[in-house]
This record gives structure tokens, sequence and C-alpha cells, in this order.
């Protein structure tokens, strides 16, 4: 079984990952969010016919960017592999990932985020209209919160905007992968400096581990 290293959230933010192995006949093309929890998912099961290429987890800060680069990324990768699988929900770009993935020929999973799969799909969906006051964090994003709220917010520079961004949630939930209680209170403080409730939800990986699986059965 071949182990892959675990990069470090700062990489995963600005560069993304690579990965070594060299056993691969499917690609999983991901965002460098879920680089963990797949590499994780991969080790656990024995998917060392999967290799993983993420991009950075930077670009959802800028929606707008997602559907060109992993149209670049397939693109470039495709020819090396019996399949590609797109590891991105749809992710803020109104469709147009689904869109090109369809025009592609590559399969993505599904879902509008990662909160959403990582809870179940059909679990969040169900919820409706009373997660609509709700503001997610899953374990990247506990650990990466002042790279991906804080600062892009400018609120380490202007903490007094905080309600003017945050006024309209009520609750901070954090989606948590891992039992981690160093997490865990890292995602309090993140609710506290907002000035929201916490809740914390143990997901694990929900239906990204169950389109994985799919998916391996396949190569």
């Amino acid at each position: 079984m071949t182990q892959e290293r675990v990069p470090d959230d700062s990489s995963l933010t600005t560069d993304g990952y690579q990965s070594h192995s060299e056993q691969g006949r499917i690609l999983l093309l991901a965002c460098g969010a879920l680089a963990r929890e797949i590499l994780d998912l991969k080790k656990r099961n024995g998917w060392d016919h999967m290799a993983l290429t993420c991009l950075p987890a930077i670009l959802h800060v800028h929606p707008e960017r997602i559907t060109q680069a992993v149209q670049e990324a397939v693109a470039k990768h495709r020819d090396q592999y019996d399949a590609v699988y797109v590891v991105y929900a749809d992710c803020g770009t109104g469709g147009l990932l689904q869109k090109a993935c369809a025009e592609l020929g590559v399969e993505m999973i599904k879902g509008p985020h990662c909160y959403s799969f990582f809870e179940g799909n059909d679990i969040f969906d169900a919820r409706g209209e009373d997660e609509t006051t709700a503001f997610y964090l899953t374990d990247f994003l506990a650990r990466q919160f002042d790279a991906f709220v804080w600062k892009p917010l400018g609120l380490d520079r202007h903490p007094e905007l905080r309600d003017m961004y945050f006024g309209n949630y009520t609750k901070l939930v954090y989606q948590a992968q891992t039992d981690d209680p160093a997490l865990t209170a890292r995602a309090k403080d993140c609710a506290d400096r907002m000035g929201l409730t916490f809740e914390r939800r143990f997901t694990g990986y929900g239906d990204l581990e169950t389109t994985l699986a799919d998916w391996a059965k396949r190569g």
C-alpha cells in the first residue's frame, strides 16, 4: 500500500497538491480543502489505484475561477488516466462547473457545496429553512479560518466591521470530520470571534466517502 504524505494546510491553500503515487489508474481532481480527507480514505481503504491532484483551496475565495481551473486541469491530466473524477461540488459556480464537467465527460461529486455532502446531501437538504442563518466550518476551515474568512474580509484590520458581515447569522455550525477536541476548541473560538452561538455536528466524511467508494469500484 502506498503511503502518501499529508500536506500542510498553507500549501493546500495556495499551491494545491500533486500525488506522488505512480500506480493510479483513476485521477481524483479535487479542491485542496479536501486533500487530507481523501488521503485518509485512500489509506484506510487501500485505494492505491486512485491518484490525487488538488487545486489550490484559496480558489473558493474567487469561485468564478474554479470552472476554468478544473477544465484546464482535466485537459492536462486526462490522457494519463483511465478515468478522471472531479471532487468539487458546485462551490458557488452557479452551475457552470457541472455544465463544464458534462461537456468534458467527467463525473463530479453531487451537492451544492462541501457542507452539504459532508453532512449528506439528503440530510442537509431536509434541514431547509432551519439552516438559512447558519455559518459553516469544516475541519479544514476551522484550521484556516483566518486565511479564508477573517483576513479576506479585512477583519484583522477592522474588527469593528464584524457585525456588518455576520449580523444576519445566528449560529456557527462546525461540521467535524474528525473527533479532535483541539479542533473543536478552535472552531468554538471562531464562533466567539464572530459573535455567534456554537453548534458541533460530527459528520465524518458523509457523501464524500460513499462517492469515492463507488468510483473506486469502477477502477
